[in-house]
């Protein structure tokens, strides 16, 4: 990983989603009026979230698991809901704190923790699995799979993060976004074909016993994204 290149991306990543775009993202998380544009994108993450969920078990009492990025904290509840022990951590504050106040700890036993701050930060522990949705679309290739690399050290059973997959559509969907509003405006994503991620994975230091098992492609109307499961 160039470490200078991921630590500029992370903190540009955070002013968006903490200052530019965190109305928008509370609005959009959330079961107010939106925009046709985002409404295709809600759904679109709202499949996205429930096929992560369908890769896990369905009691996960006993397992610790790393929700990447939480956002609000959709997921990370849900999570916590099968009896998970959930670390959330998400680089933006607002969002953190607006999924505190949204799903609080004490409604799961303590079994959620929100945390702002590096998903990538060994300080956060081991898990039994590690879910990033689409928290890693935003780093080049090669910053993605030193992620994963780091985070497949800590991880015991599975890891399922999401990309863009790299096509004539998603690239001609990038091009018309740039027009639309700035709050309606995604932020920017490396998109890079299937093939080429599993290649990469295939070939990264640290894991060569890594396998990619499955994988899923999400695509409504602005949103398209491709959920992807790597294992031990």
């Amino acid at each position: 990983m160039e470490q200078a290149r991921y630590l500029q991306k992370r903190d540009r990543l955070e002013e968006y989603f903490d200052r530019t775009a965190a109305d928008q993202w509370a609005r959009l998380t959330s079961d107010a009026p939106v925009s046709g544009i985002r409404k295709t994108v809600r759904a679109g993450r709202d499949r996205m979230r429930a096929t992560l969920l369908s890769w896990l078990p369905d009691d996960l009492r006993g397992r610790r698991i790393l929700d990447a990025g939480c956002g609000t904290g959709a997921l990370a509840c849900e999570l916590a809901r099968r009896g998970a022990q959930v670390v959330a951590v998400d680089l933006s504050p607002t969002l953190v704190q607006l999924a505190r106040e949204r799903n609080p700890n004490d409604l799961h036993a303590g079994r959620l923790q929100f945390i702002s701050g590096d998903m990538l930060s060994t300080a956060l522990g081991k898990f039994d699995h590690v879910v990033a949705m689409d928290s890693m679309i935003h780093y080049e290739l090669g910053d993605m799979v030193a992620c994963l690399s780091g985070l497949a050290e800590r991880t015991a059973h599975s890891l399922l993060f999401t990309f863009a997959p790299s096509n004539p559509v998603l690239a001609t969907m990038i091009r018309v976004g740039r027009l639309f509003p700035r709050g309606d405006r995604a932020p920017f994503i490396e998109p890079v074909p299937e093939p080429v991620v599993r290649r990469a994975i295939a070939a990264a230091p640290g894991m060569a016993d890594w396998q990619v098992g499955r994988t899923e492609k999400i695509s409504s109307g602005f949103y398209t994204s491709q959920a992807m499961e790597i294992q031990p």
